[in-house]
């Protein structure tokens, strides 16, 4: 793996990635906002130190919006809240202009985070974010990460309230969704495993 710094991780400008702050900024809390930093963070750092070729503007949205599925004003009692994010994605896309085609990228990339594994030659964004999610919330392969950039990120994108917020937002959805993929993560430990996130400490 090549050496990252917090300087050489590729930061997209674009006015899709603006707006997509302001959205992520107008309707998550603070904790649920620097997750969603965090999370392109670390994929972009992954990616860049092992030679993964990958759209940071579609990632950086996607990272973004992948939990707003979980606010309020997004929620669905329909579908799971991935789900529901891809749908706002789609939508979010088609405000900025983007063609169906990557809108459906979005929307795919936000709902694969979820999975238990995304192939990275069938789709690097997907899987970046899958494994960047996967790293903060619960520190899986979180050592992937230098422990300089790792300590700078964090003091840039504090974690404050996010593992109190987290599993509160899982349970309230295992209980309205229990076939959904956040059930599921609950019956399967997530809280253990949020416990024991070496980023938490």
């Amino acid at each position: 793996m090549t050496p990252v710094r917090f300087d050489d991780l590729l930061i997209p400008s674009t006015h899709a990635c603006h707006g997509a702050l302001e959205v992520a900024t107008a309707y998550h809390t603070p904790s649920l906002l620097n997750h969603s930093i965090r999370a392109y963070l670390w994929a972009a750092a992954h990616a860049q130190g092992n030679g993964i070729a990958f759209d940071a503007e579609l990632l950086y949205v996607s990272a973004l919006l992948h939990d707003i599925g979980l606010v309020a004003e997004f929620d669905s009692h329909t579908v799971p809240f991935e789900e529901a994010g891809g749908h706002v994605a789609w939508v979010f896309g088609a405000g900025a202009g983007w063609s169906p085609e990557r809108r459906v990228r979005a929307s795919e990339i936000i709902i694969r985070h979820m999975w238990p594994e995304v192939p990275v030659e069938e789709d690097p964004e997907g899987h970046l974010l899958e494994l960047s999610t996967a790293m903060d919330i619960s520190g899986r392969h979180i050592d992937r990460i230098p422990a300089e950039l790792r300590r700078e990120v964090l003091e840039r994108y504090p974690r404050l309230d996010l593992a109190k917020e987290f599993m509160a937002c899982f349970n309230e959805q295992a209980v309205r969704k229990p076939g959904s993929t956040a059930a599921q993560s609950v019956a399967g430990g997530v809280a253990d495993r949020i416990a024991r996130n070496p980023l938490n400490t």
